[in-house]
C-alpha cells in the first residue's frame, strides 16, 4: 500500500531538516549551501523548496529545534536532575551533530540577519521548572531565585561550551561543567544537600 501523501511529506521535511543540521554543523551558515543540503537529504530542488523557501528559513528551523534534537533523561528529580541535564547536554554537544548545529546557528544568527533568544529562553524555562521542583524538595537555599539562577546557569553553560569548542573542540567540556558546578553549588544549596549530589557525568547515556 502506498504511503499516505501527508506522511511522506512529513518524512521528507524531517530528512531535509536533519540533513541541513548536519551541513550547518560541518560548514556553518556561510559555508552551507542549498545544493549541499539537497544532496545530503537526497531530495530534488522542488522537494526542497516545497518545505523550505530559503537557506535562512532552514537555519531558523534548525535553530528552533534545539530541544527536539535532545533525548531528555526521564528519571531523577530535583537538583540532581538539573546537574545531570548539563552533563547530558555536554555529551550531546560532543556526539550529536544536530544539537551542535542548532547551537552553532544560535551563535551565528547575526550572519543571517536574526537576533532571537527564544532557544535560550526555552532552556531557562526548563531549568527553572526543575528548580521549582527542587524547591519543593527543600533543596534550595531560601535566598535563591529560581528564574535568576536558571538565567545564570544557561549563560554559564553557553559560555563554557563556546570556550571549550575553541580550546579543545569540546573534548574537555565535561570537566568544564564539573568545574562550573563546583563554584555554583555553594550559592544554591546547603552543604548537606551538596554531599548527596553526583557532580560528574553519569556512567551511561541518560537518554531513554
Amino acid at each position: 500500500m502506498a504511503e499516505p501523501k501527508q506522511e511522506r511529506a512529513a518524512r521528507t521535511r524531517e530528512s531535509i531538516l536533519r540533513a541541513a543540521a548536519e551541513v550547518f554543523d560541518e560548514c556553518g551558515y556561510s559555508g552551507a549551501s542549498i545544493s549541499k543540503i539537497m544532496n545530503r537529504a537526497g531530495v530534488t530542488q522542488g522537494g526542497m523548496y516545497f518545505h523550505f523557501k530559503s537557506k535562512k528559513r532552514l537555519a531558523l528551523a534548525v535553530m528552533s529545534s534545539q530541544q527536539s534534537f535532545v533525548d531528555f533523561p526521564p528519571e531523577g528529580g530535583g537538583l540532581q536532575r538539573v546537574i545531570d541535564l548539563t552533563f547530558h547536554l555536554a555529551r550531546e554537544l560532543q556526539t550529536n551533530p544536530l544539537v551542535r548545529a542548532s547551537i552553532r546557528l544560535a551563535v551565528e544568527q547575526g550572519e543571517f540577519g536574526v537576533r532571537d533568544d527564544t532557544a535560550y529562553q526555552e532552556w531557562v524555562a526548563l531549568v527553572e521548572a526543575y528548580l521549582l521542583k527542587a524547591r519543593q524538595r527543600g533543596e534550595l537555599l531560601p535566598e535563591v531565585d529560581e528564574h535568576d539562577f536558571a538565567v545564570v546557569l544557561v549563560s554559564a553553560f553557553t559560555g563554557s561550551q563556546l570556550f571549550s569548542s575553541v580550546s579543545s573542540a569540546r573534548a574537555d567540556l565535561q570537566s568544564r561543567i564539573a568545574l562550573l558546578w563546583r563554584y555554583l553549588l555553594p550559592g544554591l544549596t546547603s552543604p548537606q544537600v551538596m554531599a548527596s549530589l553526583r557532580v560528574e557525568p553519569a556512567d551511561r547515556p541518560l537518554a531513554a
